[in-house]
C-alpha cells in the first residue's frame, strides 16, 4: 500500500493538485485545487489509480462499480477492470442521481461506490441513495482523495488513497483576496 507522501508526489505529478487562489464551484475560495481530469487523461495514471482502490477492496465479492458522472466514471472502469467486475456510473436528474442508459442493479447485488474526491460527500451520498433504493449491498466508498481530512461520515466503510484538508473561505474572510492574488476558474 503507498502512502499519502507518495500519493501527494503523483497528484502534484499530473498537474491534479494544484496551489494558487481559486474560485470552488460553491464560489469561495481556496488555496488549493484537484482537478482530477489531467491524470484521466493518462491511461497509465488512470490505470494506477484504480488498481490501488481496487487493492483495498478485493476479497470482498464486488460485482459491480457505481461511479457518479462526471468525476467518478473513468474511476469506475478502472477501479472494475482491475477487479473483473461491470462498471456503471449514475448521472445527474435534477436534485438527484439515477441510473440510465439501461443500468440497472439487483437487491443484495454486492456494489463499490467510487468518486475522485469527496468534500462533502453530497453525491456520492446521492449515489448510494440510488444503491440502497435497489436493494444492493454496498460494501463501501473508495475514493481518491479525501478533502475533508477524514471527517465525512456515509455510514459504510470509506477508504481513500489520500487524505488533504483543503481550506476555503467566504470571500469577503479570503486571506488570497487580501494578499492581492489573482482569483484562478480552474473548471472554466
Amino acid at each position: 500500500m503507498r502512502d499519502h507522501a507518495y500519493w501527494l508526489e503523483r497528484l502534484k505529478k499530473w498537474g491534479v493538485l494544484r496551489e494558487g487562489h481559486f474560485l470552488l464551484t460553491s464560489g469561495r475560495h481556496s488555496n488549493r485545487f484537484l482537478l482530477f481530469a489531467p491524470a484521466f487523461s493518462l491511461p497509465p495514471a488512470a490505470e494506477e489509480l484504480g488498481q490501488a482502490i481496487a487493492e483495498q477492496f478485493q476479497g470482498q465479492g464486488i460485482e459491480t462499480v457505481v461511479g457518479p458522472a462526471m468525476g467518478g466514471v473513468l474511476l469506475a472502469h478502472e477501479v472494475a477492470r482491475a477487479l473483473g467486475v461491470r462498471s456503471i456510473y449514475a448521472e445527474k436528474d435534477g436534485e438527484r442521481m439515477a441510473l440510465r442508459r439501461g443500468f440497472s442493479l439487483r437487491p443484495g447485488e454486492r456494489v463499490l461506490v467510487v468518486e475522485d474526491a469527496v468534500s462533502t460527500g453530497g453525491s456520492v451520498q446521492k449515489v448510494l441513495d440510488i444503491c440502497h433504493e435497489a436493494g444492493a449491498a454496498v460494501q463501501g466508498v473508495g475514493i481518491i482523495a479525501d478533502r475533508t481530512g477524514g471527517s465525512v461520515d456515509l455510514g459504510v466503510p470509506l477508504k481513500a488513497l489520500l487524505t488533504i484538508e483543503v481550506p476555503s473561505y467566504a470571500p469577503p474572510d479570503c486571506p488570497l483576496c487580501r494578499e492581492g492574488r489573482p482569483l484562478e476558474r480552474p473548471k472554466a
